[in-house]
């Protein structure tokens, strides 16, 4: 006679009691670490925050401080403290003030209206960008309406770009202008034809960089933006007793949730004519 033996299997496993305590222990050890890891990751993204904002601050100030170092000597104003314009040069060079001894080139007339003059070097060589029909011609610029380019009293169009009579010269051909100071040195400036003003105006903000085709502007905010969150901004122009120097001041703070960095940079301007 054979015995049937039956095998009971029991079945194991968590109970509902078990799974909580296990939820809670971890919730309590999870707490216990949030707090220690909090700060060193706080302390990262405030860190990539004011990394992000002092490379913003650092290129904005670079760019207004490169325009200004080229601006038209004794243009440069400040209608309000959140902005800063001035007319910006491409090049310049020396006219010519005289013929030579045997009676040729062609000087630039202060006594008439002129409409060419020769330049004393190669418009091919300049240093810094050639000069191109459309390019504005000042001579002698002192601002404040006595020789003013935002007037428009010192200032003509070149409508072409020749080769000058003598070896070395080009001959600039202009809108017949008569020019009312000759400038000391002989000197003369080149104004691009599609920035004729330039301003750097702070609003809502944002910092604008604005380009006008024309001697007018109104500190406009139409222009590309050149930075963001942007709290305070402040633009001051202090100019020598002598006029032959000048100083812009320009305070920017940026500020992005908590984080707050301020640049002071001072660009010193030749006022010299």
């Amino acid at each position: 006679m054979r015995t049937l033996k039956t095998s009971l299997h029991r079945t194991s496993g968590f109970t509902l009691v078990e799974l909580i305590m296990v939820i809670v222990i971890t919730g309590i050890i999870g707490g216990m670490v949030a707090i220690f890891i909090k700060k060193p990751i706080d302390a990262y993204f405030d860190s990539a925050r004011r990394a992000a904002l002092t490379d913003v601050a650092d290129t904005a100030v670079r760019r207004m401080s490169r325009d200004i170092r080229k601006a038209l000597p004794n243009s440069v104003r400040t209608p309000t403290s959140q902005c800063v314009e001035f007319i910006p040069t491409k090049t310049g060079g020396r006219y010519r003030a005289d013929t030579n001894s045997t009676g040729l080139g062609d000087p630039l007339n202060f006594t008439a209206a002129d409409s060419s003059f020769d330049m004393l070097s190669l418009n091919s060589t300049l240093p810094d960008q050639q000069i191109i029909t459309g390019d504005v011609i000042a001579v002698y610029n002192l601002g404040a309406g006595i020789n003013d380019a935002y007037v428009g009293n010192n200032t003509s169009a070149v409508s072409a770009i020749t080769t000058g009579v003598l070896s070395g010269e080009t001959n600039i051909s202009i809108a017949s202008k008569l020019f009312p100071l000759a400038s000391g040195s002989n000197r003369f400036h080149v104004i691009p034809k599609d920035e004729k003003v330039v301003a750097f105006v702070c609003s809502g903000g944002k910092l604008y960089r604005t380009a006008s085709n024309t001697f007018t502007s109104a500190c406009p905010t139409t222009g590309a933006i050149l930075a963001n969150n942007v709290s305070v901004c402040s633009f001051v122009y202090n100019g020598s007793d002598l006029q032959r120097n000048a100083l812009v001041q320009l305070t920017v703070k940026f500020t992005d949730s908590d984080e707050t960095v301020s640049l002071y940079h001072e660009v010193h301007v030749n006022n010299t004519p």
